[in-house]
């Protein structure tokens, strides 16, 4: 990460190109209009303290439409708009591996009124960018359609422009998985972005898959509230159970994710706070390497037997000091007095 200069001086305004348009159900646009900390309004009216002015270029959330819409993404190919932060959502077909047609485009070129394909404006706009964040399963590591056997040989950003790649600011790429992405992880990467942007902050920390650390650092299982009941060897065996779900399915106890105590939307939801098993969608092997979705992960079939050796023995220790502790000491009982006597 050497080579990012703090003392560069302060970014005052800045433009967000969101390209939408990578393989994609556009989950991830969704998903952030719940965002609460910081919410998608407080950015780009200037509600945070010491941040720039953010212009915001989403498809689906902008009023312009069509070429005036694409207006401010040409400028930024040509170099005549800086700086910006790129966000791309959505896998990266690969254009290479077919005689015609394509997979995904935005827009049409001017020239040769053919239509633009993602990996071009990716290949445009990526040099110019003060910064690059991959939003989303699909946009960091591939996600569902580059499952084995895609015919569109899709894949992640980093392998696309490489994992090595920086930006003009000598950024790397910003990963911020899930399958949408959590709301509040997004706008907060967004919002560590803008303050390094205004010397407020060091180089975002990430991780070796480049997700940032103080999300990803620890997993489902060390956030979830059903890890008491793991320790205690109490597993669900149907939905619906208030137990450890990890005989169901779920991959908590290896996932790296917030969700557990972050919740969804406003602090509340989140899949094993709400039942669901996790399934592992901000990990790079998924989908692939956590299939079939429903069955007990092979790995916790050994840690769930061995924590039944103990677990169980731990739990019913713990209910005969809890039925002590349930008592009033005795020296609180009410003397009756003499007078009260008889």
């Amino acid at each position: 990460m050497d080579g990012w200069d703090r003392h560069a001086p302060p970014i005052t305004e800045i433009d967000v190109l969101w390209i939408a348009a990578g393989l994609s159900c556009d989950g991830d646009t969704i998903a952030m209009t719940a965002a609460t900390q910081p919410s998608i309004e407080d950015i780009v009216l200037g509600g945070i303290p010491w941040t720039p002015k953010v212009n915001f270029h989403n498809p689906f959330l902008s009023s312009e439409v069509g070429d005036d819409f694409l207006r401010p993404f040409h400028l930024a190919a040509e170099g005549k708009l800086a700086p910006f932060i790129l966000v791309v959502e959505g896998s990266i077909p690969n254009e290479k591996n077919k005689s015609e047609g394509y997979w995904a485009s935005l827009g049409t070129d001017s020239a040769t009124a053919q239509p633009i394909t993602t990996c071009e404006w990716i290949d445009r706009l990526a040099p110019h960018a003060w910064a690059v964040i991959a939003a989303g399963t699909c946009a960091t590591y591939g996600g569902i359609h580059a499952m084995a056997g895609n015919p569109t040989g899709c894949m992640g950003l980093p392998d696309y422009l490489g994992w090595q790649w920086k930006s003009k600011a000598a950024i790397p790429i910003v990963c911020v998985p899930g399958c949408p992405v959590q709301p509040d992880n997004f706008m907060e990467t967004l919002l560590y972005l803008l303050y390094m942007a205004t010397g407020r902050a060091p180089i975002i920390p990430l991780d070796e898959a480049l997700r940032p650390t103080w999300l990803f650092g620890n997993t489902v299982h060390e956030g979830c509230d059903r890890g008491g009941y793991y320790e205690q060897a109490q597993f669900a065996e149907q939905y619906g159970s208030p137990l450890c779900i990890v005989k169901l399915g779920c991959w908590g106890p290896v996932v790296q994710c917030n969700v557990g105590k972050r919740g969804w939307m406003g602090g509340i939801g989140g899949c094993p706070n709400v039942g669901g098993i996790c399934i592992g969608c901000t990990m790079p092997g998924f989908p692939d390497k956590f299939m079939p979705f429903m069955d007990q992960p092979p790995g916790s079939l050994l840690s769930s037997a061995a924590v039944q050796t103990y677990g169980r023995a731990i739990h019913a220790l713990r209910k005969f000091t809890q039925a002590s502790l349930n008592k009033v000491p005795s020296w609180r009982h009410q003397t009756i007095s003499p007078s009260q006597q008889g």
